[in-house]
């Protein structure tokens, strides 16, 4: 072999290591390079976009307010109501940040420094000691990333932690954390854990309630202090131990704060107010809204109930109700299978179902006559025992309070307070039926009666005869024009009421009498805002339709009020109901249904009470019975404010003693004398010829508008 010089020909070291250098060096940029690709790639596509975050809507609570701003209840998902900046408590901020992240106001999402700590305290451990997120890094986790442990979501954290920074102001991104954050049991956000944990507004919290929830952070159910007050101890010391550590408070007070002892006051668990009606409001926004509007959209709904009354009603059902429950367990015993009922899913030590006795139940809607308000629902005795909502879902057998429409047609059509019908039996013929003999509640006859008569006592006979007059269908025409719209069949025995009618609407038509012939829808929702303060639905304005004329609607009330002050309802008098009121009773076959339907000026309100299955109450349990104690009890408490008021009298309206037995103008010789009321026009205008006057009685002198001479009688006998 050649040599060169005396020396063996070796290659170059220097230059071989430098060429590894280089190596190393390319590599890197290559791996850098394609972290830099990936990176961009991940910011592009993968990361939420500026408008998203332009746009953050957390999931709100969806709250239903009574007519005066008193909070009924809530619906949600997640529990969460907002709280601004400015509410927050200086020292829930300064507590956040000392514990969380102290160089939040001088970094830009991240927190590099931090991040080089943190990763050497983790390396020189050989395990995770701790994190390096910041507040920011939280709030974009929170809002669009999940929790895996994975480097890909730590990149996709801090570069929309940066886009958060570019988007928002500091303030802003506090805001969303403390109103984001979970603080275990439902609570989403610091106002709902306030409440929560210290029944407290957010403005109202301690340095020690803050110190509790900043220490949950890191732990909502391990930290809780319902849950384990130990560890909520320890945790609320740490963070009381930053908040002294970074000046926030003096040693002095420092001190105090760690040894004292956990203090939280969480509410009582409600079911809510009013259940039947929130319930009620829940479908019609689950179904016009959806689910997510429903749950987590923030809805404020503003309804026509008052808190208040609600009460009253709710403790009106209830009394009455437990007692005809009592009354049922004295009478009948288990052994009676027409009043016990098996309890599913049970059985006793023979093996056999369990009985027990059935329920009664009740109901009541109480109606703002001038606006169709809802002002007081009550569904049933306990929401709890059954959701059904009989006011509102429930059909029942009307009984003799569909009777009213049955005299409003007449009196429409030109029939007299003063005409006489004939309370005598009757027999129909029902094609393809046995004959049909109806009788009265008394099982007695009055014979010949007055209009004014055969209402007030609720004669069954007579409201027959006079449909039979009209003809169903007239009457029908009135109820449906009134607001009633379930089936009403064209037979005789609609005045009877065997129809199926709904409390709520039966209410309602009722309503159209006191308002002088107009009927106002009923209403439940004054208004629907969602969280931009955007009215969604608004039913402020008053609906008002003319059914009945006035004149009409002045001699139905009139009529009504005899049914207080003299027949059927005059129970309300005695029970302390003393203002101008007029109503009906009713009672449906075998007293099954219960009724008392009534009102005054201001207010109209309803009541059922009955077996959902259609068991009877009782021999002679009637509307008089269990429907006048509710309606009245309720009635008195809704009128304590409101000014004692009469019914308007429309032009029109003469009124005039008349002769009961003759139905002409009375004289002084006459018996049987009544002031009535007439639709001018439609009115007697002779005197008695059953008993002539011996010239000592003018009555013209007890009339409001002058009587013309007629010598014809115009009373009508059928």
């Amino acid at each position: 072999m050649k040599q060169m010089n005396g020396k063996k020909a070796f290659p170059n070291k220097s230059s071989g290591k430098k060429r590894i250098v280089l190596l190393l060096i390319g590599l890197a940029m290559a791996i850098a390079l394609f972290l830099g690709v990936r990176t961009l790639a991940i910011y592009r596509s993968e990361l939420p976009s500026f408008e998203q975050l332009h746009n953050i809507e957390p999931s709100l609570a969806t709250k239903v307010y009574d007519r005066n701003g008193v909070l009924l209840k809530e619906y949600y998902t997640e529990n969460r109501a907002l709280t601004p900046f400015r509410e927050f408590p200086d020292h829930l901020v300064k507590m956040l940040l000392s514990s969380e992240d102290q160089e939040f106001y001088d970094h830009w999402g991240i927190s590099v420094r931090r991040i080089a700590i943190v990763a050497i305290n983790n390396i020189a451990r050989g395990r995770i000691t701790g994190g390096a997120s910041t507040v920011t890094q939280q709030v974009a986790r929170m809002l669009f990333l999940d929790r895996s442990m994975t480097l890909k979501r730590k990149i996709k954290e801090a570069l929309t932690a940066i886009k958060l920074e570019r988007t928002y102001a500091k303030d802003e991104i506090i805001e969303m954390y403390l109103n984001q954050h979970y603080f275990g049991r439902g609570a989403y956000g610091v106002a709902a854990a306030s409440k929560l944990y210290f029944n407290k507004r957010v403005p109202e919290l301690s340095i020690s309630d803050c110190a509790i929830l900043i220490g949950m952070l890191k732990g909502p159910n391990i930290n809780s202090p319902l849950n384990n007050p130990d560890k909520s101890f320890a945790a609320r010391n740490r963070v009381l131990g930053s908040f002294y550590s970074v000046g926030a408070i003096s040693t002095e007070v420092y001190d105090s704060l760690r040894s004292a002892v956990l203090e939280i006051s969480p509410p009582k668990q409600v079911l809510g107010k009013a259940p039947y009606f929130t319930e009620t409001i829940r479908q019609y926004i689950y179904k016009k809204f959806g689910e997510n509007a429903l749950y987590s959209g923030g809805l404020k709904i503003f309804t026509s109930l008052d808190a208040n009354l609600q009460v009253a009603a709710e403790k009106a059902v209830a009394k009455k109700v437990d007692s005809l429950r009592a009354r049922i367990g004295r009478t009948y015993s288990l052994a009676d299978a027409a009043y016990t009922v098996f309890m599913p899913d049970t059985i006793d030590i023979y093996g056999d179902s369990i009985k027990i006795m059935k329920k009664v139940q009740g109901a009541l809607i109480s109606l703002d006559n001038s606006t169709g308000d809802v002002i007081a629902m009550v569904g049933g005795r306990s929401f709890v025992e059954t959701e059904l909502n009989r006011s509102y879902q429930s059909p029942r057998q009307a009984g003799s309070i569909f009777k009213p429409f049955v005299y409003a047609a007449c009196i429409d059509n030109g029939f007299k307070t003063t005409d006489i019908v004939d309370d005598n039996p009757l027999v129909l013929n029902i094609p393809g039926s046995k004959q049909w003999r109806p009788h009265n509640f008394d099982s007695k006859f009055m014979g010949p009666i007055t209009l004014r008569t055969a209402i007030k006592f609720s004669r069954n006979l007579a409201a027959i005869k006079l449909l039979l007059r009209i003809s169903p269908a007239e009457a029908i025409f009135y109820a449906r024009r009134m607001g009633i719209t379930t089936p009403l069949p064209e037979v005789a025995s609609l005045a009877l009421g065997t129809a199926d009618v709904k409390l709520i609407e039966m209410v309602s038509a009722f309503s159209v009498f006191p308002n002088q012939g107009i009927h106002i829808p009923y209403r439940m929702i004054h208004q629907i805002v969602d969280r931009h303060g955007r009215v969604l639905e608004d039913n402020t304005s008053v609906l008002k339709e003319e059914v009945l004329s006035e004149q009409t609607s002045f001699i139905m009330v009139d009529l009504m009020q005899s049914v207080i002050n003299e027949g059927t309802g005059r129970g309300t008098r005695w029970r302390g109901f003393t203002r101008p009121a007029g109503g009906k009773t009713g009672t449906s076959n075998r007293f099954c249904d219960n009724w008392f339907i009534g009102y005054t000026p201001q207010i109209t309100t309803g009541v059922w009470v009955g077996f959902d299955d259609r068991t009877s109450l009782g021999r002679n349990q009637d509307g008089a019975k269990n429907g006048v104690p509710i309606w009245t009890e309720f009635m008195i408490t809704a009128h304590d404010s409101l000014p004692i008021m009469g019914f308007d009298e429309p032009d029109g309206i003469i009124h005039t003693d008349v002769c009961l037995e003759s139905g002409e103008i009375a004289t002084d010789r006459c018996l049987d004398v009544r002031n009535e009321v007439f639709v001018k026009g439609n009115h007697p205008t002779i005197t008695c010829r059953l008993h002539p006057s011996g010239g000592l009685y003018d009555p013209l002198r007890h009339a409001k508008d002058p009587l013309p001479e007629d010598t014809s009688s115009d009373r009508t006998h059928f």
